[in-house]
């Protein structure tokens, strides 16, 4: 007796999802386009179930054949992919991280971002005198070179760019700690660049120290630093590597996909007792 379509067992929704991703991870995993028969092979999937699924995301433009028995992955998973990044916020990816990072401290746990030779803060987690925890968005700005953040920015930047920004502002001191020589700036970004940590050393108030770990997007580019501000002596190196973690965590957050290496830089930077701070 002839069998129906009702007559045959259907496969678990679930299972061909898995199968779905399965299929997607491979095409994932290599830049050119890749046969049928290898992505059977690479999945373990029976070629007939392959060549059904990769159809069916053909069909919603999940996957692409530019040749026949070829496939890649297709546009549609860019446009969402954009769309996803579209939604991502430094800011909302920050808050709950840094209000673990303040619990821990005590001490208020800043987020900038650069606008030209300047950073501006844009949220902060500190507390009240009650000893409630609040988050401001407060707005100021600093001058690159006075701040550990923005040291990060400047340590971002190519040597050029850093005299340029040199002969812009004059390196305008704001203390007597103030880095106003550019050799000496030079220098402070070169550890900077060495272990991806940056350190003010009252140069922008007196009494405050800093410290700032960058925060990357899923391009690898600088976006904004996460820093801890406290009393000169009451700033604890023992709270680096919770702040590069913190830092990585936001960036895995925005698409981040190499915290680990700059996570040893930061390692290497808590164990060097680094004796010049960058704010």
């Amino acid at each position: 007796m002839r069998k129906t379509q009702s007559d045959v067992p259907a496969v678990p929704v679930i299972q061909v999802i898995e199968r779905m991703f399965a299929l997607i991870d491979v095409l994932a995993s290599r830049e050119e386009a890749i046969s049928l028969k290898e992505i059977s092979e690479k999945t373990g999937l029976h070629p007939s179930t392959t060549h059904r699924i990769l159809n069916d995301l053909a069909v919603g433009r999940f996957v692409d054949r530019p040749e026949a028995g070829s496939y890649r992955l297709g546009m549609r998973l860019l446009e969402l992919g954009n769309l996803v990044k579209g939604r991502l916020n430094v800011r909302d990816a920050a808050l709950g991280p840094m209000r673990e990072l303040h619990k821990l401290t005590q001490q208020p746990v800043n987020l900038s971002m650069r606008q030209g030779d300047e950073i501006v803060y844009i949220e902060r987690s500190y507390s009240e005198r009650s000893g409630m925890q609040v988050v401001r968005a407060i707005g100021g700005r600093a001058a690159l070179h006075l701040t550990s953040t923005g040291k990060l920015f400047l340590a971002a930047d190519d040597p050029q760019r850093v005299r340029s920004y040199a002969t812009r502002t004059g390196l305008a001191g704001h203390t007597r700690n103030s880095i106003t020589q550019l050799p000496a700036l030079e220098r402070e970004l070169s550890k900077a660049r060495q272990y991806g940590i940056a350190r003010d050393n009252e140069e922008l108030e007196l009494g405050v120290r800093c410290m700032a770990a960058g925060i990357y997007d899923d391009q690898g580019k600088l976006v904004a630093g996460l820093s801890i501000s406290a009393p000169a002596d009451r700033l604890d190196e023992g709270w680096l590597p919770k702040l590069q973690a913190t830092a990585n965590e936001i960036s895995g957050a925005l698409g981040y996909k190499d915290a680990a290496a700059v996570a040893s830089r930061g390692a290497a930077a808590d164990g060097s007792g680094s004796s010049s701070a960058t704010a």
